[in-house]
C-alpha cells in the first residue's frame, strides 16, 4: 500500500490546492500501479511550520515562497 508523503511550508497552499495535490499525485501513482490500487494510495499533505524548513543553510519562511511563486 502506498504512502505518497508531501511536505508544504505552512499557508502557501489553500485547501482546494491541497486538495489538488491529493488527487493528481494519487492518480499520477495509480497510472504505475494500476487502478486496482487506488482505494489504497495514501497521500499526507503535512505542513511545515514557516521557518523551519531551510535551504542552502538559510531558513525559509512561508513569504519567501510565495515572493518565489509570484516571480
Amino acid at each position: 500500500m502506498p504512502l505518497i508523503n508531501v511536505k508544504i511550508i505552512e499557508g502557501v497552499f489553500s485547501p482546494e490546492q491541497k486538495q489538488e495535490v491529493i488527487r493528481k499525485l494519487t492518480d499520477a501513482m495509480v497510472s504505475i500501479e494500476g487502478e486496482n490500487m487506488r482505494g489504497v494510495t495514501w497521500c499526507v499533505v503535512e505542513e511545515v511550520k514557516s521557518g523551519d524548513w531551510g535551504i542552502g543553510g538559510n531558513p525559509l519562511t512561508t513569504a519567501d515562497v510565495k515572493k518565489l511563486a509570484a516571480g
